[in-house]
Protein backbone atom coordinates (compact mmCIF):
# COMPACT_ATOMS: atom_id res chain seq x y z
CA UNK A 1 0.00 0.00 0.00
CA UNK A 2 1.42 3.46 -1.10
CA UNK A 3 1.81 6.42 1.60
CA UNK A 4 -1.32 8.32 0.49
CA UNK A 5 -3.83 5.28 0.60
CA UNK A 6 -2.58 4.89 4.04
CA UNK A 7 -2.74 8.30 5.14
CA UNK A 8 -6.38 8.38 3.45
CA UNK A 9 -7.22 5.05 5.32
CA UNK A 10 -5.77 6.53 8.93
CA UNK A 11 -7.46 9.52 8.10
CA UNK A 12 -11.22 7.54 7.33
CA UNK A 13 -10.45 5.64 10.50
CA UNK A 14 -10.76 8.52 12.49
CA UNK A 15 -13.29 9.95 11.46
CA UNK A 16 -15.19 7.15 11.42
CA UNK A 17 -13.79 6.73 15.17
CA UNK A 18 -15.04 10.50 15.86
CA UNK A 19 -18.48 9.85 14.69
CA UNK A 20 -18.94 7.02 16.58
CA UNK A 21 -17.88 8.74 19.71
CA UNK A 22 -19.97 11.67 18.72
CA UNK A 23 -22.98 9.41 18.37
CA UNK A 24 -22.48 7.67 21.81
CA UNK A 25 -21.74 11.14 23.16
CA UNK A 26 -25.38 11.68 21.74
CA UNK A 27 -27.33 8.87 22.65
CA UNK A 28 -26.38 9.06 26.43
CA UNK A 29 -27.93 12.12 26.54
CA UNK A 30 -32.00 11.45 25.68
CA UNK A 31 -34.02 13.42 27.02
CA UNK A 32 -37.15 11.57 28.32
CA UNK A 33 -39.21 12.72 25.98
CA UNK A 34 -37.35 11.12 23.59
CA UNK A 35 -38.29 7.47 25.73
CA UNK A 36 -41.51 8.07 26.73
CA UNK A 37 -44.46 10.32 25.60
CA UNK A 38 -45.01 13.60 27.16
CA UNK A 39 -48.83 12.47 28.36
CA UNK A 40 -46.99 9.15 29.91
CA UNK A 41 -44.07 11.34 31.54
CA UNK A 42 -46.46 13.61 33.13
CA UNK A 43 -48.74 11.05 34.43
CA UNK A 44 -45.72 9.42 36.07
CA UNK A 45 -45.48 9.45 39.80
CA UNK A 46 -42.32 10.63 41.03
CA UNK A 47 -40.29 8.15 43.35
CA UNK A 48 -41.34 10.70 46.31
CA UNK A 49 -45.02 9.82 45.77
CA UNK A 50 -45.14 6.32 45.57
CA UNK A 51 -45.36 4.17 48.69
CA UNK A 52 -46.12 0.98 49.85
CA UNK A 53 -49.61 2.29 50.71
CA UNK A 54 -49.94 4.11 47.46
CA UNK A 55 -48.85 1.21 45.16
CA UNK A 56 -51.60 -1.42 47.24
CA UNK A 57 -54.10 1.13 46.01
CA UNK A 58 -53.21 1.10 42.12
CA UNK A 59 -54.03 -1.92 40.40
CA UNK A 60 -51.76 -4.42 39.23
CA UNK A 61 -51.62 -2.56 35.96
CA UNK A 62 -51.65 0.87 36.95
CA UNK A 63 -48.61 -0.19 39.72
CA UNK A 64 -46.40 -2.20 37.21
CA UNK A 65 -46.84 0.42 34.79
CA UNK A 66 -45.39 3.25 37.01
CA UNK A 67 -42.93 1.38 38.24
CA UNK A 68 -41.87 0.39 34.64
CA UNK A 69 -41.47 4.25 33.82
CA UNK A 70 -39.76 4.89 36.75
CA UNK A 71 -37.31 2.45 36.12
CA UNK A 72 -36.36 3.49 32.47
CA UNK A 73 -36.25 7.53 33.22
CA UNK A 74 -33.58 6.43 36.24
CA UNK A 75 -32.11 5.06 33.95
CA UNK A 76 -31.31 7.58 31.17
CA UNK A 77 -27.95 9.16 31.68
CA UNK A 78 -27.99 7.08 34.72
CA UNK A 79 -28.97 10.34 36.73
CA UNK A 80 -30.19 8.57 39.80
CA UNK A 81 -27.15 7.67 42.01
CA UNK A 82 -27.19 5.31 44.90
CA UNK A 83 -26.92 7.45 47.98
CA UNK A 84 -28.52 6.07 51.23
CA UNK A 85 -26.85 3.84 53.37
CA UNK A 86 -28.56 2.41 56.34
CA UNK A 87 -26.55 2.95 59.71
CA UNK A 88 -26.14 -0.99 61.01
CA UNK A 89 -26.90 1.01 64.72
CA UNK A 90 -30.66 1.91 63.25
CA UNK A 91 -30.98 -1.59 61.59
CA UNK A 92 -33.11 -4.10 63.70
CA UNK A 93 -32.51 -7.38 64.23
CA UNK A 94 -34.15 -10.04 65.86
CA UNK A 95 -32.78 -13.52 66.57
CA UNK A 96 -34.79 -16.43 67.65
CA UNK A 97 -33.66 -19.91 68.77
CA UNK A 98 -35.47 -23.30 67.60
CA UNK A 99 -38.02 -23.38 70.32
CA UNK A 100 -39.32 -19.82 69.48
CA UNK A 101 -37.75 -17.39 72.17
CA UNK A 102 -36.53 -14.80 70.64
CA UNK A 103 -34.50 -11.40 71.19
CA UNK A 104 -34.34 -8.05 69.37
CA UNK A 105 -31.17 -6.06 69.25
CA UNK A 106 -29.44 -3.98 66.34
CA UNK A 107 -27.09 -5.38 63.69
CA UNK A 108 -24.33 -3.69 65.10
CA UNK A 109 -24.60 -5.54 68.47
CA UNK A 110 -26.27 -8.93 66.49
CA UNK A 111 -22.50 -10.81 67.07
CA UNK A 112 -22.16 -9.81 70.68
CA UNK A 113 -26.06 -10.85 71.59
CA UNK A 114 -25.45 -14.58 70.00
CA UNK A 115 -22.68 -15.04 71.97
CA UNK A 116 -24.71 -15.19 74.97
CA UNK A 117 -26.44 -18.15 73.42
CA UNK A 118 -25.07 -22.01 74.54
CA UNK A 119 -24.90 -23.72 71.44
CA UNK A 120 -26.07 -20.80 68.81
CA UNK A 121 -25.50 -22.09 65.36
CA UNK A 122 -24.29 -25.48 65.74
CA UNK A 123 -26.53 -26.51 63.20
CA UNK A 124 -27.58 -24.15 60.86
CA UNK A 125 -28.15 -20.13 61.07
CA UNK A 126 -30.57 -18.89 58.03
CA UNK A 127 -30.85 -14.84 57.97
CA UNK A 128 -33.69 -13.10 56.44
CA UNK A 129 -33.37 -9.69 55.38
CA UNK A 130 -36.07 -7.73 54.80
CA UNK A 131 -36.39 -5.43 51.57
CA UNK A 132 -40.07 -3.51 52.15
CA UNK A 133 -40.75 -2.05 55.63
CA UNK A 134 -44.10 -3.49 57.16
CA UNK A 135 -46.26 -0.59 56.61
CA UNK A 136 -49.38 -2.43 55.73
CA UNK A 137 -51.17 -5.82 56.74
CA UNK A 138 -49.51 -7.56 53.08
CA UNK A 139 -45.98 -6.90 54.29
CA UNK A 140 -46.54 -8.07 57.96
CA UNK A 141 -48.77 -11.16 57.20
CA UNK A 142 -45.99 -12.58 54.87
CA UNK A 143 -42.71 -11.54 56.95
CA UNK A 144 -44.73 -13.15 59.89
CA UNK A 145 -45.66 -16.36 58.46
CA UNK A 146 -41.96 -16.91 56.76
CA UNK A 147 -40.72 -16.58 60.87
CA UNK A 148 -43.64 -19.22 61.43
CA UNK A 149 -42.70 -21.57 59.45
CA UNK A 150 -39.13 -21.46 60.74
CA UNK A 151 -39.90 -21.90 63.87
CA UNK A 152 -41.70 -24.91 63.44
CA UNK A 153 -39.51 -26.43 61.39
CA UNK A 154 -37.18 -26.25 63.81
CA UNK A 155 -39.02 -27.27 66.73
CA UNK A 156 -40.28 -30.62 64.36
CA UNK A 157 -37.05 -31.56 64.22
CA UNK A 158 -36.12 -30.75 67.85
CA UNK A 159 -39.02 -33.82 68.46
CA UNK A 160 -37.31 -36.28 66.73
CA UNK A 161 -34.17 -35.92 68.88
CA UNK A 162 -32.95 -37.36 71.86
CA UNK A 163 -30.91 -34.56 73.17
CA UNK A 164 -32.15 -32.38 75.72
CA UNK A 165 -33.02 -29.15 74.68
CA UNK A 166 -31.02 -29.40 71.64
CA UNK A 167 -30.48 -26.33 69.34
CA UNK A 168 -31.74 -27.51 65.72
CA UNK A 169 -31.50 -23.80 64.02
CA UNK A 170 -31.49 -20.48 64.58
CA UNK A 171 -33.42 -17.85 62.84
CA UNK A 172 -32.13 -13.81 62.30
CA UNK A 173 -33.76 -11.63 61.03
CA UNK A 174 -32.01 -8.26 59.38
CA UNK A 175 -35.29 -5.84 58.79
CA UNK A 176 -34.07 -3.99 56.26
CA UNK A 177 -37.20 -2.85 54.90
CA UNK A 178 -37.76 -0.97 58.01
CA UNK A 179 -35.03 1.75 57.32
CA UNK A 180 -36.72 1.90 53.66
CA UNK A 181 -39.40 3.68 54.84
CA UNK A 182 -40.40 6.06 51.46
CA UNK A 183 -39.80 4.76 47.84
CA UNK A 184 -37.02 7.13 47.46
CA UNK A 185 -34.79 5.53 49.87
CA UNK A 186 -35.51 1.93 48.75
CA UNK A 187 -34.86 3.50 44.84
CA UNK A 188 -31.71 5.57 46.32
CA UNK A 189 -29.94 2.15 48.76
CA UNK A 190 -26.48 2.30 47.76
CA UNK A 191 -26.76 -1.87 47.33
CA UNK A 192 -23.04 -2.52 47.24
CA UNK A 193 -22.42 -0.21 50.73
CA UNK A 194 -25.27 -1.87 52.59
CA UNK A 195 -23.72 -5.32 51.91
CA UNK A 196 -20.59 -4.71 53.11
CA UNK A 197 -21.64 -3.53 56.33
CA UNK A 198 -24.27 -6.36 56.48
CA UNK A 199 -20.87 -9.02 55.71
CA UNK A 200 -19.08 -6.80 58.33
CA UNK A 201 -21.67 -7.80 60.88
CA UNK A 202 -21.98 -11.18 59.70
CA UNK A 203 -18.62 -12.10 59.66
CA UNK A 204 -18.11 -10.90 63.10
CA UNK A 205 -21.05 -13.07 63.92
CA UNK A 206 -19.16 -16.09 62.49
CA UNK A 207 -16.15 -15.05 64.54
CA UNK A 208 -17.29 -14.62 67.66
CA UNK A 209 -19.81 -17.19 68.07
CA UNK A 210 -17.49 -20.09 65.98
CA UNK A 211 -19.85 -20.95 63.24
CA UNK A 212 -18.98 -22.28 60.01
CA UNK A 213 -19.49 -20.16 56.98
CA UNK A 214 -20.78 -23.16 55.51
CA UNK A 215 -24.35 -23.48 57.61
CA UNK A 216 -25.16 -19.71 56.41
CA UNK A 217 -28.36 -19.66 54.31
CA UNK A 218 -29.47 -16.41 53.35
CA UNK A 219 -32.55 -15.43 52.08
CA UNK A 220 -33.70 -11.91 51.70
CA UNK A 221 -36.51 -9.99 49.58
CA UNK A 222 -37.15 -7.53 47.06
CA UNK A 223 -33.85 -5.21 47.07
CA UNK A 224 -32.40 -6.80 49.75
CA UNK A 225 -31.70 -9.50 47.46
CA UNK A 226 -29.44 -7.75 46.12
CA UNK A 227 -27.84 -6.63 49.27
CA UNK A 228 -27.43 -9.55 50.00
CA UNK A 229 -25.30 -10.80 46.70
CA UNK A 230 -23.12 -7.55 47.64
CA UNK A 231 -22.66 -8.80 51.36
CA UNK A 232 -21.84 -12.28 49.70
CA UNK A 233 -19.19 -10.94 47.48
CA UNK A 234 -17.28 -8.45 50.51
CA UNK A 235 -17.97 -11.72 52.98
CA UNK A 236 -15.84 -13.70 50.21
CA UNK A 237 -13.39 -10.93 49.37
CA UNK A 238 -12.82 -10.39 53.10
CA UNK A 239 -12.32 -13.90 54.38
CA UNK A 240 -12.09 -16.51 51.58
CA UNK A 241 -15.06 -18.33 52.18
CA UNK A 242 -18.73 -18.43 50.94
CA UNK A 243 -21.90 -18.65 52.83
CA UNK A 244 -23.67 -21.44 52.01
CA UNK A 245 -26.84 -20.67 50.04
CA UNK A 246 -28.03 -16.60 49.09
CA UNK A 247 -31.81 -17.12 48.09
CA UNK A 248 -33.63 -14.04 46.59
CA UNK A 249 -37.17 -13.80 47.09
CA UNK A 250 -38.63 -11.47 44.32
CA UNK A 251 -35.76 -9.53 43.60
CA UNK A 252 -36.48 -5.99 42.31
CA UNK A 253 -34.70 -4.08 39.92
CA UNK A 254 -32.13 -1.53 40.38
CA UNK A 255 -32.84 1.73 40.54
CA UNK A 256 -29.66 3.68 41.23
CA UNK A 257 -26.78 2.09 39.67
CA UNK A 258 -23.14 3.26 39.00
CA UNK A 259 -22.85 2.94 35.15
CA UNK A 260 -19.80 1.86 35.14
CA UNK A 261 -20.22 -1.12 37.89
CA UNK A 262 -21.93 -4.52 38.11
CA UNK A 263 -24.51 -4.16 40.45
CA UNK A 264 -26.96 -7.10 42.15
CA UNK A 265 -27.01 -10.32 42.78
CA UNK A 266 -25.35 -12.98 40.52
CA UNK A 267 -24.37 -16.72 41.00
CA UNK A 268 -21.32 -17.15 42.14
CA UNK A 269 -21.87 -14.82 45.53
CA UNK A 270 -23.03 -17.77 47.85
CA UNK A 271 -21.91 -21.52 46.77
CA UNK A 272 -25.43 -21.76 45.63
CA UNK A 273 -28.27 -19.16 44.82
CA UNK A 274 -31.66 -19.77 43.92
CA UNK A 275 -34.48 -17.15 43.09
CA UNK A 276 -38.24 -17.05 43.07
CA UNK A 277 -39.78 -14.02 40.88
CA UNK A 278 -43.66 -13.57 41.15
CA UNK A 279 -43.74 -10.26 40.04
CA UNK A 280 -41.06 -9.90 37.35
CA UNK A 281 -42.77 -7.32 35.54
CA UNK A 282 -43.48 -5.20 38.06
CA UNK A 283 -41.28 -5.01 41.38
CA UNK A 284 -39.39 -7.79 40.99
CA UNK A 285 -37.02 -8.26 37.69
CA UNK A 286 -36.85 -10.85 34.45
CA UNK A 287 -33.14 -10.71 35.35
CA UNK A 288 -31.51 -14.03 35.94
CA UNK A 289 -29.55 -13.94 38.90
CA UNK A 290 -28.92 -17.06 40.00
CA UNK A 291 -27.30 -20.77 39.65
CA UNK A 292 -31.50 -21.36 39.72
CA UNK A 293 -34.73 -19.04 38.88
CA UNK A 294 -37.99 -19.93 38.86
CA UNK A 295 -40.94 -18.46 37.51
CA UNK A 296 -43.95 -19.60 39.24
CA UNK A 297 -46.88 -18.63 36.17
CA UNK A 298 -43.81 -17.68 33.88
CA UNK A 299 -42.54 -14.04 34.43
CA UNK A 300 -45.58 -12.08 34.86
CA UNK A 301 -46.76 -8.86 36.71
CA UNK A 302 -48.19 -11.22 39.28
CA UNK A 303 -48.85 -14.64 40.41
CA UNK A 304 -52.63 -15.60 40.13
CA UNK A 305 -54.40 -14.18 43.12
CA UNK A 306 -52.68 -10.88 43.26
CA UNK A 307 -54.19 -7.88 42.87
CA UNK A 308 -51.43 -5.38 43.22
CA UNK A 309 -47.72 -5.23 43.07
CA UNK A 310 -47.05 -5.55 46.64
CA UNK A 311 -48.98 -8.26 46.92
CA UNK A 312 -47.00 -9.92 44.11
CA UNK A 313 -43.99 -9.32 44.99
CA UNK A 314 -44.90 -10.74 48.50
CA UNK A 315 -46.06 -14.02 47.39
CA UNK A 316 -42.79 -14.84 46.92
CA UNK A 317 -41.89 -14.74 50.80
CA UNK A 318 -45.36 -16.99 51.08
CA UNK A 319 -44.22 -19.63 48.46
CA UNK A 320 -40.76 -19.92 50.16
CA UNK A 321 -42.52 -20.10 53.23
CA UNK A 322 -44.97 -22.71 52.64
CA UNK A 323 -42.16 -24.92 51.41
CA UNK A 324 -40.19 -24.64 54.61
CA UNK A 325 -42.89 -26.30 56.89
CA UNK A 326 -42.41 -30.05 57.59
CA UNK A 327 -44.37 -31.96 55.02
CA UNK A 328 -44.41 -29.27 52.49
CA UNK A 329 -40.82 -28.95 50.77
CA UNK A 330 -41.34 -30.79 47.57
CA UNK A 331 -45.02 -28.71 47.12
CA UNK A 332 -43.56 -27.01 43.94
CA UNK A 333 -42.37 -29.46 41.56
CA UNK A 334 -40.78 -26.55 38.45
CA UNK A 335 -40.18 -27.87 35.12
CA UNK A 336 -36.83 -26.51 32.79
CA UNK A 337 -38.33 -25.13 29.80
CA UNK A 338 -38.86 -21.59 27.73
CA UNK A 339 -41.93 -20.31 28.36
CA UNK A 340 -45.57 -21.18 30.23
CA UNK A 341 -46.76 -22.28 27.14
CA UNK A 342 -44.04 -24.67 26.41
CA UNK A 343 -44.61 -26.26 29.83
CA UNK A 344 -48.01 -26.51 29.70
CA UNK A 345 -47.65 -28.39 26.23
CA UNK A 346 -44.97 -30.18 27.06
CA UNK A 347 -43.64 -29.93 30.51
CA UNK A 348 -40.63 -32.74 29.57
CA UNK A 349 -37.74 -30.77 30.75
CA UNK A 350 -35.64 -31.72 33.77
CA UNK A 351 -37.41 -31.17 36.97
CA UNK A 352 -36.82 -29.63 40.56
CA UNK A 353 -38.36 -28.58 43.29
CA UNK A 354 -38.60 -24.69 44.12
CA UNK A 355 -38.16 -23.77 47.29
CA UNK A 356 -36.05 -24.93 50.57
CA UNK A 357 -35.71 -28.33 49.19
CA UNK A 358 -34.16 -27.11 45.63
CA UNK A 359 -31.67 -29.35 44.42
CA UNK A 360 -28.26 -27.41 44.62
CA UNK A 361 -26.63 -28.74 41.27
CA UNK A 362 -29.57 -27.98 39.39
CA UNK A 363 -29.23 -24.79 37.10
CA UNK A 364 -31.34 -22.70 34.75
CA UNK A 365 -34.60 -21.58 34.33
CA UNK A 366 -37.75 -23.23 35.74
CA UNK A 367 -41.31 -22.73 35.12
CA UNK A 368 -44.35 -24.16 37.67
CA UNK A 369 -47.44 -23.35 38.11
CA UNK A 370 -49.09 -22.47 41.78
CA UNK A 371 -52.57 -21.81 43.52
CA UNK A 372 -54.50 -18.72 43.99
CA UNK A 373 -54.86 -19.79 47.17
CA UNK A 374 -53.07 -22.06 50.21
CA UNK A 375 -51.85 -24.32 49.60
CA UNK A 376 -49.98 -22.28 46.73
CA UNK A 377 -48.13 -25.56 45.29
CA UNK A 378 -50.12 -27.93 43.06
CA UNK A 379 -47.43 -30.98 43.97
CA UNK A 380 -47.66 -32.48 40.37
CA UNK A 381 -45.42 -30.73 38.04
CA UNK A 382 -46.29 -30.64 34.11
CA UNK A 383 -47.19 -33.76 32.36
CA UNK A 384 -44.71 -35.85 30.71
CA UNK A 385 -44.86 -35.52 27.05
CA UNK A 386 -42.70 -38.42 24.66
CA UNK A 387 -43.01 -36.48 21.93
CA UNK A 388 -40.95 -32.79 23.14
CA UNK A 389 -38.70 -31.76 21.03
CA UNK A 390 -35.28 -31.08 23.02
CA UNK A 391 -35.12 -27.45 21.96
CA UNK A 392 -37.77 -27.38 24.91
CA UNK A 393 -35.19 -28.32 27.33
CA UNK A 394 -33.05 -24.97 27.08
CA UNK A 395 -34.14 -21.94 28.92
CA UNK A 396 -34.54 -18.63 26.77
CA UNK A 397 -33.81 -14.98 27.55
CA UNK A 398 -37.37 -13.27 28.64
CA UNK A 399 -37.45 -10.24 26.61
CA UNK A 400 -35.20 -7.26 28.19
CA UNK A 401 -37.24 -4.62 27.47
CA UNK A 402 -39.68 -6.14 29.85
CA UNK A 403 -37.36 -5.21 32.80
Amino acid sequence: MNTFKLLCLVGLLAVTATANQNYQHQSQKLKPSQWFSARKLTECPSVDDLSVESLENMSLEEGAEALRTIYHVSHINYDMKPSYTPNPSSIQVTLFKSNGEQETTTLDKMASTAKKWSHFGKQEITIYITGIPAQTETVHKANKELVEAYVERYRHRASKTEEQNPNTGNLVIIDLGDQLSNSKRFAMLDVEETGEKIAECIADLIEKCQVPSNVVHIVAHSVAAHVAGAAGEAFERNTGEQFSRITALDPSKIYAEDSQCLTGLARGDAEFVDAIHTSAWSMGTTRRVGDVDFFPNGPCRGVPGTTNVIEATMRAVHLYAESVRPGHEHNFPAVEDRSVESYKNYGCGKRVHMGLAVDKKAKGDFILQVNEQRPFGQRAPAKHNKECHSTHRHSSNWSSNKN
